[in-house]
This record gives structure tokens, sequence and C-alpha cells, in this order.
């Protein structure tokens, strides 16, 4: 993915190299102007975070031994690429930190989450102009909630400061701050849904304007399935320390399609270690008592039951979890008894989910969900599931529930 920086505009971060630091011992990815950094917790997300800080700001911390990877040759190196054809770069032992001299104009501001609920901003030395008028801002948005900086009520003063970040950075948008690098650990802190949904759109309205934007997200809200190029996964593989992987973007005829059917509920593909995806509603409540009958509890191991809203959308978040790598189980009618044929639509639509899922990735309801529950007509039917499988003990399961439960056991615990 090429990032999308106008001539003459802010020379964003157009590669991010970093090798040695921490569980990151050799990971790179290509940047735009809002990047959103997924995986589990402990997987490396911070560490991608407090790398680009430590390269961009020589300000920060310095390096420390707790700071290179296991396993390295001892030594931390950090680079990046700009859309202007510069590039930055720091390395060294422990004791000793280089770093090219162009690197000041780009310092970041970074937001970490365990200041969320006093002075959100880490503390800097950097005199540029974008990163004090941002933390002027920023600051004033907090005095005007009412924090003063000592977390004396954590929990009061954490959800005020959360709200203080919302209302900073959309008066940094009202001022028109531009240049900025943010770097953002879990935005969605201490923050309802509405008003994530809300801090997301803002993000990108500022990453828009000629500013560049890196978080870390454990909120669907956070994460946008029509761009799958704002994605970073990040996975803490043992033996090889963290992982970093960026998907494809959509093609362009699917992205409306995602956007307009891919709520936020859907976004939690993202954060699965597996998913069941299946046609509609009545599945999807029936689904967590098939798998409470078998023993199992689908959200403690981590397995999101996704409805996507109709068969030919099966095909769509099969793609989609195969391009960000999330094992799943695709759930769906065959629309046909056994030994007649369904009709032209329907047999392109099976054909079409087998090859994306392949075989064992995809379980078959002959001739559809409600033949193999017993269900009869269409009427009320998601109540009617509900009030029948409420009740389901395990040798009451339709054997394609129970296969589809056990394969994504399976695979969760095969990710995990």
């Amino acid at each position: 993915m090429e990032a999308d920086f106008e001539a003459g505009g802010f020379p964003g971060l157009t590669r991010v190299h970093i090798d040695g630091y921490r569980s990151i011992r050799d990971g790179s990815f290509r940047p735009g102007r809002l990047s959103a950094l997924v995986g589990e917790s402990s997987a490396g997300k911070s560490n991608v975070l407090e790398a680009i800080r430590a390269l961009l700001d020589p300000t920060s911390p310095p390096l420390v031994p707790g700071d290179v990877a296991r396993d390295g040759d001892g030594t931390i190196r950090v680079s990046a690429e700009f859309a202007d054809g510069s590039s930055s770069f720091t390395a060294g032992l422990p004791q000793r930190r280089g770093r090219s001299s162009d690197s000041i104009s780009h310092t970041p501001l970074f937001l970490p989450a365990d200041l969320r609920s006093s002075t959100l901003v880490a503390r800097s030395a950097n005199d540029s102009p974008p990163h004090h008028r941002a933390v002027d801002i920023l600051q004033e948005a907090l005095v005007g909630r009412g924090i003063d900086g000592q977390p004396d009520h954590l929990q009061q003063g954490a959800t005020a400061a959360a709200h203080g970040l919302v209302d900073g950075l959309e008066a940094c948008q009202t001022a028109n701050v531009t240049g900025m690098v943010l770097l953002i650990e879990e935005p969605e802190l201490f923050l309802p849904p509405q008003t994530q949904r809300y801090l997301y759109r803002l993000l990108h309205q500022l990453s828009e304007a000629d500013n560049q934007i890196f978080y870390s997200t454990h909120s669907p809200s956070f994460l946008n399935v029509a761009r799958l190029d704002e994605l970073v996964l990040i996975e803490l593989r043992p033996g090889e320390g963290t992982r970093l992987f960026q998907p494809e973007a959509l093609p362009a005829d699917q992205e409306f399609v995602a956007a307009s059917e891919f709520d936020a509920s859907r976004g939690e593909l993202f954060l699965a270690r597996a998913a069941v995806l299946v046609e509609g509603l009545t599945e999807k409540l029936a689904l967590p008592f098939v798998f409470r009958a078998m023993g199992y509890d689908a959200d403690r191991e981590r397995i999101s039951i996704v409805e996507c809203g109709g068969k030919s959308n099966i095909v769509l978040a099969a793609r989609i979890a195969k391009a960000v790598g999330v094992p799943f189980v695709a759930l769906h009618d065959r629309d046909a008894p056994a030994g007649k044929n369904p009709n032209d639509g329907e047999r392109y639509l099976n054909r079409l989910i087998g090859e994306i899922a392949g075989e064992g990735g995809r379980v078959e309801m002959v001739p559809d969900f409600e033949g193999i529950s017993g269900l009869r007509g269409h009427r009320h039917k998601p109540e009617r599931a509900w009030q029948r499988f409420s009740t389901l003990t395990a040798d009451e399961i339709p054997a394609p529930l129970a296969r589809t439960v056990e394969r994504a056991m399976k695979l969760a615990h095969r990710s995990s």
C-alpha cells in the first residue's frame, strides 16, 4: 500500500522498519494517513508505537537493556521513510543512540493509555509548533473538563479525561492543526460506543487534514471493514516474537458493500480468534445455545458468531476473514433437499462459498436451518429459534450445528 500524501504537504511516514526492539525481532509495514494496530493483548501493539516514538522524538526516554529483543544481536534498529523521499534512522546498543538530523521535524504526540486519567500526552522537550500547539489545546480541553493532571479520583478523572481527549482533538481540527504524527494507545478507553464511533470519524478527518495517526485498539468501532488497508495486524508467535502483517485492500466494487453491510458488531470479526459466519439473525441467536449444550462458551473462547445479512454476504465476509487471517467456518443453507439441485443462483453461491472457505471451512445445512432444526414456517423465525434452542440438550443438537461448533473450537485453539 502506498501512502496518499499530496506533493508539497506534510511528508508523512511511508515505511517503518523495526528490528530488535522488545518483542519485535524484525517487522515492517507501510502506513497510510491512518494506521490501526490490531491484535491480542501483549502481542506488541504498544511496542510498535513506542518504537516510532523512539525513532522520531529525540527527547523520548533513552533505550535501556530491557528494550533489546531476546535472541537478537543486542542491537536495536528502527528506521522510517517519508513521502518527501527523506529517511530517519536510530540504531545502537542500549547505551547509545544515534539518529538522523531530519527526524526532529516529525516529532510525534504520544498519548499512552496509562495517562488517560491525567495529562493525556507523554512529556517531550520538543519545541516544534505543531507539537506545542496540539499539547496546549489538549491540556485546555482537560482543564475544561475539570482535570488538573492529578488522578485523585481515578475512574471519574479517567472518564472525564477520555472525553477531554475527544474535545481536544475536536479543537485541533477546528484550529486547523497540521503536521502532527499522533500515536494513541486504545483511544476507546472510558468512552461509550457512540462517542467511540464519533472519535473514529474525527481521527479520520484529522488524518485527511495533513496529519498522520497511528493507534492501537481492541474496539470494532475503530476498525473499518471497508478499509482493510488501514489495518496492521499484530501477532505474537512463540519462538518468533511479534509479527506485523497488512492485508490487501478490498476491490473498489466491494468497498461500498462492506461499508454499508458491516457495522461494528460485524467488525468484531477482526478481533476474533475464530469466527462462525452465518446467514441471519436466527442462526446467530441459536448458535450460542449450541455451544452451551456442548459444554463451551463462544465468548470465552473468543469465537465471534457473525450474522452476515444473507448468503451472498457470507461470500464477502469469508473473503475479509481470509484477508486478515481470521480462521472461520461458514454455515449456510443448501436451499434444496438432498438429491435435488438448488436453483442456479443458490448453486452458484454455494459453490463460491466452498471455493473461498474450502470444504473443511464450511458446513452446509440440508435443506436449510429450519429443516435441520424442526422449525416449521418462516413467521417469527428468530423468536421461535430462540425458544427452541434455549432449552437444548446435548442429544438434541442437529449434526450440522455440532460439526460447526467443533470446527470453530479447533480453529480457535489452533490460532491461540
